[in-house]
């Protein structure tokens, strides 16, 4: 699996992730020629090797006429991706990215996410910025993102509202759950392009996961800073075939005076928040009462609002959370014939390289109540099938 550590110890922003992939050898003709697909006038690439603190690297301009470029809302941003020949990828990507750069703008100013009005993030270079970005993802065969801890900066930055703080308010709803931290460095490290692209393609924050590295890549940022090269670094590479490892967060808490019915609901929104896997235990607790554990694995990105959903929907006033290490044999989701029909199941590939084929519960649910059918039936359709299939 190919897969990129997005190493963020200056900061990222949209120029600086397009000249990283760049100089891993993305060609800016062929960025350039997939970018003119987009209705967009008048506008070119350069780009140009540079240094900072002596480490070689590739910094992007985006030229625009004044022309052509304007500030648009999220709802004509959206038509322009979507009925671009872009390939199917690059336009679902793109799409998120935006979709979460709008839902942080309507948070800010109480507006609703069709109507928000981009301002410096609706002209032509943040646009080239996020396409550019998922074409470099899909060019480079990028399977899976992992990123570091991010820097912030301080002081103030001047933008189409005013004078706002660093980091601005966009780019601190949108780092929401994603390590940060904040160095002496009176500049602003994160642009709002940067943390939406980031928190869209990254699946977890942490060290560099353990990989084999093909190729480095540099990307150049417009200052020269006194305290480090400002530079975003990526780091491609090859996972084990045999495995996958990651970072998660788990958050546990114990319940010892909670309706036992409530458990129910509060798993259906655990899981609503973004949760990976929700698990009650029983344990007995000091003074020998009995008492559930709640443990939830979840993204870092997500725990913060995993812990909220737990201390409003359940009689919990206190939670505990670490992150741990995760290996995990590489799984897709796929599609399989069946009598009852076309099945989505998972893909499930082991240390031997032998693939099975899991039934998924909900799609069995499913097709046992359309068909009326008993639910053990369905997943005997699906076990026929994967021995069919091997």
């Amino acid at each position: 699996m190919t897969c990129a550590y997005f190493d963020c110890f200056a900061g990222i922003s949209g120029d600086m992730l397009l000249g990283a992939l760049i100089d891993l050898g993305m060609p800016p003709d062929f960025l350039e020629a997939e970018l003119k697909k987009l209705p967009l006038d008048g506008f070119r690439i350069e780009t140009a090797a540079e240094q900072r603190m002596g480490i070689s690297g590739r910094r992007v301009w985006i030229l625009a006429n004044k022309e052509g470029d304007h500030a648009r809302d999220y709802r004509s941003i959206r038509a322009l991706i979507e009925e671009s020949p872009l390939s199917d990828f690059v336009k679902g990507l793109s799409l998120k990215i935006f979709r979460k750069l709008a839902e942080a703008e309507a948070r800010i100013h109480n507006t609703p996410v069709e109507s928000v009005h981009f301002h410096e993030l609706g002209g032509i270079d943040t646009i080239v910025d996020i396409v550019g970005a998922v074409l470099g993802i899909e060019w480079h065969g990028i399977e899976d993102i992992t990123a570091s801890g991010v820097p912030t900066g301080k002081g103030f930055v001047t933008c189409a509202h005013g004078t706002l703080p660093v980091p601005a308010p966009a780019t601190i709803a949108l780092l929401t759950g994603v390590p940060t931290y904040g160095p002496e460095i009176p500049h602003e490290m994160v642009t709002p392009t940067g943390a939406s692209i980031l928190t869209s393609v990254a699946s977890s924050f942490g060290p560099m996961p353990p990989m084999v590295v093909d190729r480095i890549g540099y990307g150049v940022g417009s200052r020269e800073l006194e305290s480090m090269p400002n530079l975003l670094r990526i780091i491609l590479g090859r996972k084990d075939a045999e495995t996958e490892r990651d970072r998660i967060t788990i958050v546990e808490t114990n319940i010892d005076d909670m309706n036992p019915e409530i458990y129910g609901f509060l798993m259906e929104q655990l899981f609503a928040e973004g949760a990976l896997d929700v698990a009650l235990a029983p344990i007995t607790m000091k003074k020998n009462r009995p008492a559930t554990m709640l443990r939830v694995i979840c993204q870092t990105m997500d725990r913060d609002r995993i812990i909220r959903r737990i201390l409003l929907e359940s009689t919990a006033t206190g939670v505990r959370y670490y992150e741990a290490n995760r290996t995990k044999l590489p799984r897709e989701v796929a599609e399989i014939v069946t009598k009852y029909g076309k099945m989505r199941v998972k893909r499930i590939t082991g240390p031997d390289g032998k693939v099975s084929i899991t039934p998924e519960y909900d799609e069995c649910r499913r097709v046992a109540l359309e068909k009326g059918i008993p639910i053990k039936e369905i997943y005997k359709a699906v076990e026929l099938a994967d021995s069919d299939l091997n």
